[in-house]
């Protein structure tokens, strides 16, 4: 490439410019993404606990903090969803 300056933050061009830019977006917030998951996790005895048959039960508060029903039918919902009628109860 003789004669061309290459500008060393964008060394393909302008024509890639735009992917190059929404990579590094990308991976900003999924960086930052991860960051705050580590800071919701869940605590054990807390959050949840360990059923007799290995799986996690989320607690009352676990479901408050999250702030919304996911109308699973679980088994401390304080939001009052029934599976079986697929309704809320007040």
């Amino acid at each position: 490439m003789k004669g061309k300056i290459v500008n060393p933050l964008n060394p393909f061009g302008i024509k890639y410019l735009e992917t190059i830019i929404n990579i590094r977006y990308k991976l900003f917030k999924f960086a930052s993404m991860n960051d705050q998951n580590n800071e919701k996790k869940p605590i054990e005895g807390e959050d949840y606990y360990l059923t007799p048959e290995g799986y996690r039960c989320f607690t009352e508060k676990y479901h408050l903090k999250r702030g919304y029903c996911c109308k699973s039918g679980c088994r401390h919902c304080p939001y009052g969803f029934d599976k079986k009628t697929g309704t809320i109860k007040k």
